[in-house]
């Protein structure tokens, strides 16, 4: 899947690690270390890694008919749909994060005390926010979480929001020790920037995504047939997926200069979605066929 960017390797590619308000007090120096081969490599072995741990959440949770590797592959597949998403970039490393939060967004039901899983995603998703900003977005999810799975606990709605103002409070202390505060303040202006209404699109960039949304479609249908014949668990854990789906797809208002990479955010609640009609189709010849219209239009794309 990442043949076209080392038949054509960038002579530079510069990746940065923290967003500028962490450099301030975290220094890494990652990025000025790796040559474009290096990156590409270890951007592959990540998805690697994060594929073999999504993989175990879904079959932890049984959110498919039964346990397989479909999960690993489409989250592999999904994460090599576009050239940036096959270099080292932050939402690369915060699917290591998301991947973390959906695990522990699936106990909720099963845990009779919610508080100290919604504190602890919210510590988490304060860290994603020192390496990619609109990870921040994600602070949505835990009450839409709340919603789909447990009756009203104002301890555990607020448990969530402690979480991240713990981790922020010691770093607005910090600029506060450094005489910079009002650098503190500017880290929260992108969550006033407005939705943009217009886009500027060039759609044969994206025709990828063709085979991509038929998948979708499918699996939405197939979802909706098996609906509630399914466990109210499943049920939940699938509406919770599509909520986060939609949550990383419109967090990138937040960053005016964002990157196609952004979208990474999106493959791992989108590859449960995949897979989960892979799983369930009966017509051995169709579903093969069109993932191989997938791959193979992923590396016609890539190359051309």
């Amino acid at each position: 899947m990442r043949m076209a960017i080392f038949a054509d390797l960038p002579v530079l590619l510069q990746f940065e690690f923290l967003e500028p308000y962490t450099k301030f007090f975290v220094k890494i120096p990652i990025g000025e270390t790796l040559s474009p081969s290096g990156n590409v490599i270890v951007a592959g072995f990540m998805i690697y890694i994060q594929a073999i741990l999504f993989n175990r959440v879904v079959n932890n949770h049984a959110l498919l008919s039964k346990p397989s590797f479909l999960p690993a592959l489409l989250y592999v597949t999904s994460a090599s749909l576009f050239m940036p998403f096959l270099i080292l970039s932050p939402p690369l490393i915060c699917n290591f994060l998301l991947i973390w939060i959906m695990d522990k967004f699936l106990k909720v039901g099963k845990s009779p005390n919610a508080i100290m899983i919604m504190f602890d995603i919210g510590m988490i998703i304060a860290i994603g926010t020192l390496i990619y900003f609109p990870f921040i977005v994600m602070l949505v999810m835990l009450w839409l979480t709340l919603l789909l799975y447990r009756s009203f606990d104002w301890r555990e709605w607020i448990s969530g929001l402690v979480g991240i103002l713990t981790i922020f409070f010691f770093i607005g202390v910090y600029y506060y020790w450094n005489d910079s505060l009002s650098m503190f303040y500017k880290i929260w202006l992108p969550l006033g920037n407005k939705f943009p209404s217009v886009f500027k699109i060039n759609y044969n960039d994206y025709l990828v995504l063709v085979p991509v949304l038929i998948m979708m479609v499918l699996a939405a249908l197939q979802l909706r047939e098996n609906f509630f014949r399914s466990f109210i668990s499943t049920r939940k854990a699938f509406q919770m997926l599509f909520f986060m789906f939609v949550v990383a797809l419109i967090s990138f208002y937040t960053k005016p200069d964002f990157r196609l990479y952004h979208f990474l955010l999106c493959v791992p609640p989108g590859s449960v979605l995949l897979a989960y009609y892979f799983s369930n189709a009966s017509k051995r010849w169709f579903y093969e066929s069109l993932f191989l219209i997938l791959v193979f239009a992923i590396q016609y794309f890539l190359f051309v």
